[in-house]
């Protein structure tokens, strides 16, 4: 007896390739970023002012990100999917076979961060269609489940990697063990491309304004803008934080994004429900407000506690994070219900993603000079700031009638 779907999924060709090259690309991923700062914090030697300075190129690619859309607009979103996939292998090739000379890392990392960015929109596109109405959060959830599972998987292996290594005597900050994490990550990319390329064309074109702005967007514009600010923060120089100032070694910091994963994979479920039962709004200001306490613990932790005390405060802090950047699926499931059509929900989430970028980058690089010149407390109550002032963005929201809602759903169905 043939088993039956899942219930949050329509019955439409390509589902599974679709999420079999999540799953991979998340194994990949996992790996890659296992190592990323160790390897620029012990190999590449990247101070922490630098650490900003790479993190700009590497965003660049976000900001850049609806022009190239724009470039690819008669393309399908299978299409850039795939085209996503290769050039996402690209960087980990090159990350692999070049030199670990400062300019080459980032030229690489740069095109690895283009390839994850173009298929970002279009997964979570791709994710909300593949639903069923009324299962758009539940669909993104299952989505992000899946990715984090990869991710796990790829943590632990490195974890265990740089553990053995240390307990055969071998230098843990060697570069033969982080050129063997990206040849296992460049493997499980070419299954991801593989498995990409199998998917057949949906048969029409998904066009993309070259800049899609409209006024009713205009909080989901804002919101984007204060979540990439202070996600930026956390996602640059928390963990360099830990490899600086507390000293954590590569297995620690893989074992405690495995332990982030996890929380994903067990919690974006549940939290995609409550997106639907709940609403988006809620789910929005809820965990901003959390994440004050979080950023400023953070920032503090070393002044109020000794530095075993400290160390194990910001590991908890760097958990709950991941925990709270899951919530913002919350804003795409937002963006659904102010779209008209899936040409405009895939459009706006593409200029929305270039929005948070642009501050991003900006960030990233004042970031770093606010670190070196007031220190980490001033930097991390910064991020505080920005996430009361996208929770204040958040509780303006207005959400749609019950009515209007059914309506909706049924236009864009139709």
């Amino acid at each position: 007896m043939k088993a039956k779907r899942p219930s949050i999924y329509l019955p439409q060709e390509g589902l599974k390739a679709f999420l079999a090259v999540i799953l991979f690309t998340g194994l990949a991923h996992g790996l890659y970023r296992g190592v990323q700062d160790n390897y620029l914090a012990e190999i590449v030697m990247i101070t922490e002012f630098e650490r900003g300075i790479v993190e700009f190129f590497r965003e660049l690619p976000g900001l850049m990100l609806v022009f190239i859309l724009a470039w690819m607009y008669r393309s399908s979103e299978t299409k850039v999917f795939k085209i996503g996939t290769a050039i996402t292998l690209a960087g980990l090739i090159g990350l692999l076979a070049m030199g670990s000379a400062k300019w080459m890392v980032i030229l690489f990392m740069v095109v690895y961060s283009l390839g994850e960015h173009i298929t970002m929109p279009i997964k979570s596109s791709m994710s909300l269609y593949y639903a069923k109405e009324e299962k758009g959060g539940a669909s993104l959830g299952m989505t992000s489940a899946i990715s984090h599972g990869g991710n796990i998987v790829g943590y632990v292996i490195v974890s265990i990697l740089f553990i053995v290594l240390a307990r055969l005597g071998l230098r843990t900050d060697a570069i033969s063990g982080f050129k063997a994490t990206f040849a296992l990550a460049a493997t499980l990319m070419v299954v991801a491309t593989i498995l990409a390329l199998t998917m057949k064309e949906q048969g029409r074109s998904v066009k993309r304004n070259r800049l899609y702005i409209r006024r009713k967007y205009t909080k989901y514009y804002m919101l984007e803008i204060f979540y990439g600010a202070r996600k930026q923060i956390f996602l640059t120089f928390a963990p360099y934080v830990m490899i600086l100032v507390y000293g954590a070694d590569t297995s620690i910091i893989a074992l405690l994004l495995a332990v982030c994963a996890l929380f994903g994979m067990l919690l974006s479920p549940a939290i995609g429900y409550i997106v639907d039962r709940l609403g988006y709004k809620f789910v929005m200001v809820t965990d901003t407000l959390i994440l004050v306490i979080v950023c400023l613990l953070y920032g503090f932790a070393h002044r109020l506690f000794p530095m075993h005390i400290a160390f194990i405060v910001v590991c908890v802090n760097f958990v709950l994070d991941s925990i709270i950047s899951l919530a913002s699926m919350a804003t795409n499931v937002y963006v659904r219900d102010l779209s008209e059509s899936r040409e405009e929900l895939t459009a706006t989430l593409s200029t929305g993603i270039s929005v948070n970028h642009l501050i991003s980058i900006l960030i990233a690089l004042l970031g770093g000079w606010i670190w070196q010149a007031l220190g980490i407390e001033i930097l991390f109550s910064l991020s505080a700031i920005l996430g009361i002032i996208n929770s204040i963005f958040a509780a303006s929201i207005k959400m749609p009638k019950p009515l209007e809602h059914m309506l909706k759903s049924q236009s864009q169905s139709t």
